[in-house]
């Protein structure tokens, strides 16, 4: 048969969409076309999925016209997770393997030159969304990817090393007798039990500061977010670091929601699994990067640290315009990214930790140094407005707060629209 399909997925956020590989061989001019709105890593497969072909002692069709479709063709298809299932299209429809005994599997993987399969980012976002719409189906992944997408409960996942331990499991009836002792690479992942509790940063390494631990306990049990102000070298970073291990242990569902989302990033290892994670972007990161974005969406730090903390150093520091875009996620745990073709929804549930210093010297009150700052330059260093937005929403409460740190009768005039006088708070 000069026709296959094999399935497969590709990620839109956390969506795993349905991706019908359709590989057509037909008499004419040797070619290898490939459609169905392909990203530049995809349509260089080609290559790979030939010399893989090749490598692997396999027959790969050079006298043919071969076309491939990636269906639905309006859905942007990313990475190199396409390469396994075209491999496997173009051997079937060529007559080396079955195409009858592909259906009720979907495949992802790279390949290489020599026909080894890497890991691929998503798999365990791929696995969860299957879960989640209650489709039966079995994966066959790359062996690293197989690891954490068998983590998903009742999931039915095979890992496979080599583009010959994925062909050998669908060779036609007569040709399966000299494959038996060979199937060392294929293999059906079982989610492992962590061997221990998540271990993280210890509150124990951090010496006094019973206040600031008091405050950091207060914050974990109640869900709330925390600003911490002091001097360098005082320990708030020390203490941001930590704030995860007061946090409660994390639900199943929980743990699966998170993972995926550091899986979508490629940043999920199974060591971390059951971990609250710490988010801790540097102070130039931009409100794209906090928040997400991309084509297609990629998900930002504040989804990355999702039923975790986002921990933010050197807060004033941070562009209005990043401040600005937390105020959403803060109130409804969920990001959406839309772009003119393509819109994705993050879910963005997390405790915001901030640290800074009182001023531009920071020793502002320090009982130690004197200040040298003027009372211009320590309001104009806090980012009076964006701080007071983000974190503080009782303003009247902050304000005679930083009017008493600054040692001024009443704060500052404000030009974005908040109270010049004490009296209006």
């Amino acid at each position: 048969m000069s026709l296959s399909l094999v399935q497969s997925r590709a990620l839109l956020g956390l969506e795993a969409a349905s991706v019908t590989v359709e590989v057509h061989l037909a008499n004419g001019l040797p070619s290898f076309t490939l459609v169905g709105l392909a990203e530049t890593e995809v349509k260089e497969a080609r290559e790979r999925v030939r010399s893989a072909i090749q490598n692997a002692g396999l027959e790969f069709p050079h006298n043919k016209r071969i076309t491939v479709n990636l269906a639905p063709a309006d859905l942007p298809k990313d990475s190199g997770r396409f390469d396994l299932p075209m491999a496997l299209g173009i051997l079937a429809a060529s007559g080396q393997i079955e195409g009858a005994r592909l259906a009720g599997h979907e495949f992802a993987g790279e390949l290489s030159l020599s026909g080894e399969l890497r890991p691929v980012r998503g798999a365990l976002a791929m696995a969860l969304a299957l879960h989640t719409r209650g489709i039966a189906t079995r994966l066959v992944l790359p062996a690293t990817s197989a690891a954490e997408a068998a983590l998903v409960p009742g999931a039915e996942v095979h890992g496979a090393r080599h583009l010959l331990d994925v062909v050998r499991r669908f060779l036609p009836a007569d040709a399966q007798a000299d494959q038996d002792a060979e199937d060392d690479g294929w293999s059906r992942a079982r989610a492992s039990a962590p061997a221990s509790a998540p271990a993280y940063a210890d509150m124990a390494d951090v010496k006094g500061h019973a206040g600031a631990k008091r405050a950091l306990e207060i914050a974990a049990a109640g869900g709330h977010s925390l600003l911490m102000m002091g001097e360098p070298g005082s320990g708030k970073s020390m203490l941001g670091q930590r704030f995860a291990g007061l946090l409660p242990p994390m639900r199943i569902d929980e743990a699966l929601e998170s993972a995926a989302i550091a899986s979508l990033g490629g940043r999920f290892s199974t060591e971390r699994w059951m971990h609250r994670p710490t988010a801790s972007p540097h102070h130039t990161s931009s409100a794209v990067a906090l928040v997400g974005g991309g084509s297609p969406p990629r998900p930002g730090e504040i989804s990355m640290a999702h039923h975790g903390v986002l921990f933010l150093d050197e807060f004033p520091e941070f562009s209005r315009a990043a401040l600005e875009a937390l105020r959403e996620p803060l109130e409804t745990g969920t990001i959406t990214i839309a772009r003119a073709a393509r819109r994705a929804d993050f879910p963005a549930r997390f405790q915001l930790v901030a640290a800074m210093n009182p001023c531009p010297c920071g020793f502002l009150g320090a009982p130690a140094k004197a200040c040298r700052c003027t009372p211009d330059q320590v309001v104009a260093s806090q980012g009076y407005c964006a701080l007071v937005k983000v974190v503080a929403p009782n303003r009247s409460e902050y304000a005679r707060f930083h009017a008493m740190r600054c040692g001024r009768k009443r704060p500052a005039p404000c030009r974005q629209g908040m109270p010049r006088k004490a009296s209006q708070l």
